[in-house]
């Protein structure tokens, strides 16, 4: 049971996939289609009895109709006389009620592909947002760009032609019935000569699908080139290898265009055979029904008038599916990267975190990254207000304990207690709310320096005020005051338009103003000069002792006022004490404040 279950899910993937996010708003366009179909083969059937009366006939048999009879008697039950104007109204009440429900069905079509796209988005930038950080550090960024950007229209794309395939399907069905009904034996060959020339396009279809994974995955590596070329243009354009660069651009792009090609030259060469080959089945069945069987040309030509019109949904469903095929790489990408977010996703405490008002305490902690050591039995006591400096050489585990303290990674063993609770037991979103974060690498948004420093709080009386404050406490009133438009002048992408000092003053501003409990520097002034080092260094100290500050020291001017100094060497705590304490006993202190290393 399980198997059969197992293979009607592999057959319907797609449809389970649409039915996930749209429930019973897919039947509805189905239920449409269907009603479009019906009301347009009912309307082509009250043709026959025109025709005929045209041709001079008195009176109209309903058996004349074969098995769509119940048309002509249905009239006749509700008291209609069957007569050319009887007939007409008969038509136009059909093809009328047709075209109200193909409004409904185009209608339908537009507002559930956007709930469709608009679900698939959000859910996917709410997975993200909850996507573990050591997972993500691992994951193809050209893949989350080009996922999040171009694959959804191609998931659009696929949705639209998929739907239009089981659309085209319906209307198929719909018009083969009431050829059937019309005239069995000749729908019947009909049929099967549809379903040999079908056998002809099989091997497309596969081809299709082949070509679109590949663009998938090259669009990928296309996305996660560009990323970088923008990332690293400054590099690139200083050392003359933006040209070297632009050439494996330029190989990525052939890449795409040429299975873009491949999709295109299958497309059309199938649009083109398509056609004649069902006509060579309908002018042979035809040909059979007349010369062998001597079938009546009247019942011929309503069942053909039925086919005809299957043949334009027929037509446009092979076509419909084989554009689904060329994007069908896209749809299964965006299941797999859903799927994968969803599987990595963090996973928070119960316990909502509502302020530091003790101690952080590190109890025999230790890490690991790829079964590669990081840091190993960790111990140590960080109070409320202290100002902590963490210093080592390179590689010593500095960047992984300050990621470890702010909950970006968690423990392989051991504990973070925040004020005596496990710092995992807690909401680990409402600690990272009251956590500053700030890194070598200032994140200054392209917005304005108000929306920067407020992270776009609504602008009133007392985001103000709180605004105008850390103004004043990083040292950025002045700068502000020079700018053309003050706190709505835009500060340009990455901060473009500022110093590195500014930057980073930017980055310390935002932080106080979300009122943060600790405030965690990574190298935060490394790569400033001496005299902005000297201004920010100025912004923390008049900080001390209103916030922990835990800092990653890249000079000595930064450690020499700090409460505590952790020492860290190859993953292990050497030392720990304050400046003059490490000066007397620890040599390897001594080593780094000589060389300034850090």
């Amino acid at each position: 049971m399980n198997s059969i279950r197992e293979r009607i899910y592999a057959y319907f993937s797609y449809f389970f996939y649409f039915y996930k996010y749209l429930r019973y708003r897919l039947f509805i366009s189905l239920l449409l289609s269907l009603l479009v179909g019906l009301l347009d083969g009912f309307g082509l059937a009250m043709f026959l009895p025109l025709l005929q009366m045209v041709d001079g006939e008195s009176q109209v048999e309903p058996e004349q109709m074969g098995n769509l009879a119940f048309l002509l008697k249905g009239m006749e039950f509700l008291g209609l006389a069957i007569n050319l104007n009887t007939v007409l109204l008969i038509i136009l009440f059909f093809f009328t009620f047709k075209g109200c429900m193909k409004f409904l069905e185009g209608y339908f079509k537009v507002v559930f592909q956007q709930f469709f796209i608009k679900k698939i988005r959000i859910r996917n930038i709410r997975l993200f947002s909850d996507f573990s950080y050591i997972d993500f550090v691992t994951t193809d960024s050209g893949r989350i760009q080009n996922t999040f950007s171009s694959e959804v229209e191609r998931v659009n794309l696929a949705y639209r032609s998929y739907f239009m395939t089981i659309q085209a399907a319906v209307l198929v069905s719909v018009y083969v019935t009431l050829a059937y009904l019309s005239n069995p034996q000749f729908a019947l060959l009909i049929t099967i000569g549809g379903v040999i020339t079908n056998f002809v396009f099989l091997n497309f279809y596969k081809k299709t699908k082949s070509h679109s994974r590949n663009l998938t995955q090259s669009t990928h590596s296309f996305q996660g080139l560009l990323i970088q070329n923008v990332t690293h243009f400054k590099y690139l354009k200083a050392t003359n290898l933006i040209y070297r660069y632009s050439k494996k651009l330029i190989t990525s792009i052939l890449e795409i265009e040429k299975h873009y090609r491949n999709i295109g030259v299958i497309n059309s060469f199938l649009q083109a055979l398509r056609e004649p080959l069902t006509m060579l089945v309908v002018i042979t069945v035809i040909i059979i029904q007349v010369e062998l069987f001597e079938e009546s040309l009247s019942l011929i030509v309503l069942s053909l008038l039925f086919f005809y019109r299957g043949l334009t949904f027929l037509l446009s469903l092979q076509n419909q599916w084989n554009i689904f095929l060329s994007v069908s790489g896209s749809l299964e990408n965006m299941e797999n990267f859903s799927s994968e977010l969803e599987a990595k996703q963090e996973k928070y405490g119960d316990r909502r975190f509502e302020g530091f008002s003790n101690a952080i305490e590190l109890k025999h902690l230790y890490f690991s990254f790829r079964n590669k050591p990081i840091l190993r039995d960790i111990s140590l006591t960080i109070n409320k207000n202290e100002t902590v400096a963490i210093v080592g050489e390179s590689g010593s585990g500095k960047t992984t304990l300050i990621n470890l303290l702010g909950g970006v990674y968690k423990p392989e063993r051991g504990g973070i207690l925040v004020d005596g609770t496990d710092l995992h037991d807690y909401d680990i979103r409402t600690f990272q709310k009251k956590i500053g974060y700030i890194t070598q690498e200032a994140v200054v948004f392209n917005d304005t320096l108000y929306n920067n420093v407020t992270f776009w709080d609504k602008k009133n009386e007392s985001n103000l005020k709180s605004f105008y404050k850390v103004l004043e406490l990083t040292s950025l009133k002045n700068f502000a005051e020079s700018l053309d438009d003050f706190e709505n002048s835009l500060l340009g992408n990455n901060g473009i338009n500022l110093s590195g000092g500014q930057r980073q003053r930017v980055s310390i501003a935002r932080e106080l103003y979300k009122d943060a409990d600790i405030l965690l520097m990574d190298e935060a002034t490394s790569s400033l000069d001496s005299d902005t080092e000297k201004q920010i260094q100025f912004s923390i100290d008049r900080l001390k002792g209103d916030v922990t500050i835990i800092v990653i020291a890249h000079r000595l001017s930064t450690v020499k006022n700090a409460d505590k100094i952790i020492v860290l060497k190859d993953g292990v705590l050497e030392d720990c004490g304050t400046f003059s304490q490490l000066m007397q006993r620890s040599e390897s202190f001594n080593n780094m404040v000589s060389l300034q290393e850090f």
